[in-house]
């Protein structure tokens, strides 16, 4: 499965379009209320595969959390910033991109970014930081964006749950279950076990989100489609300023290409709660998170092999 997980994350998402086509009275009840704990196994299954004191010590290495922090919260909004003016008038679309472009990924990010050869467990080490920050920072882009009308419209408490949920509980589940590994064989065999759901568990998220947003398209697909060329140009210019922040913080080759993925890669599962809890009139900005995860995922398929071309090995990123 590892080697066609690619393959598999798009027919995920393929079934789970037409699963939202044929049964679209379970997307906004079931599917929807299934997406946090889904994604909530996923996490703790990445956890699971860095030993806790490895974690930590990575917490460590401040070049490259400063590279992570500089290219999500300083590059990525003065990209929007410039996208911004050119976006559709229409509040909720604008809504909907802000939320899903400003705030960096913390799950499969770590996937990818390691099938193109980067450093995974940087990036894992990072994911607590990286949460915290957009969750403070957010509120104040909005506000900067969009003015004190609409800045308040996200809440604290469904980021916090969503800390508490996918990464305070799967992180203390991987780290008690590692304890238990390093005492009893049948700890271990569990360990094992659980590493191996990666790929199903990627694809189940993928699938679960697609399905349950699906059935919102119908009625907000001219707006929709008019973001798709930002999500896509937005891919583009963050490899080049991936590698750039990269070079400017003169990482080595596997750190500077997690860093392109990291600024590539947003948070579209997690936000995507916080977009289902904005008013009706604004109802439309989950659709287009969700769409933005569609753009993205297609987008990761060309990073993959083109991340490890743009930063070959073997050579200094700031060469």
């Amino acid at each position: 499965m590892e080697h066609h997980q690619v393959t598999i994350y798009l027919a995920a998402m393929a079934v789970g379009g037409l699963l939202g086509r044929l049964a679209p009275a379970a997307g906004p009840g079931l599917l929807e209320h299934a997406i946090n704990p889904v994604l909530g196994a996923l996490l703790f299954v990445t956890f699971l595969q860095v030993p806790a004191a490895e974690l930590v010590r990575s917490l460590r290495d401040g070049r490259f959390l400063a590279a992570a922090l500089v290219v999500n919260f300083v590059v990525v909004p003065l990209v929007v910033a410039a996208m911004f003016a050119f976006l559709p008038t229409d509040q909720a679309v604008r809504v909907g991109v802000l939320l899903v472009l400003l705030c960096p990924c913390v799950d499969y990010v770590i996937v990818f970014s390691g099938l193109a050869g980067g450093s995974s467990r940087r990036l894992l080490a990072a994911t607590p930081l990286l949460l915290v920050a957009q969750m403070l920072l957010l509120p104040l882009f909005l506000y900067l964006f969009l003015g004190s009308a609409l800045a308040d419209i996200v809440e604290a408490g469904p980021f916090l749950e969503a800390f508490a949920f996918l990464i305070v509980i799967p992180l203390a589940l991987a780290w008690a279950l590692q304890a238990w590994a390093a005492r009893r064989p049948a700890g271990q065999k569990v360990a094992d076990a659980a590493t191996t759901t990666m790929v199903p568990l990627i694809a189940a998220t993928l699938l679960t989100v697609v399905a349950s947003q699906i059935p919102k398209l119908d009625d907000s697909l001219t707006d929709v489609a008019a973001v798709v060329p930002f999500y896509v140009l937005f891919l583009v210019v963050m490899a080049v300023a991936g590698k750039t922040v990269a070079r400017l913080f003169q990482l080595e080759t596997g750190a500077g290409r997690a860093i392109v993925f990291t600024g590539a890669t947003r948070n579209s599962l997690v936000v995507l709660p916080l977009a289902l809890a904005l008013p009706d009139s604004l109802a439309v900005a989950a659709v287009v998170v969700v769409t933005q995860t569609l753009v993205e995922v297609l987008g990761m398929v060309a990073y993959v092999r083109l991340v490890p071309r743009l930063m070959p090995a073997g050579r200094s990123v700031h060469a």
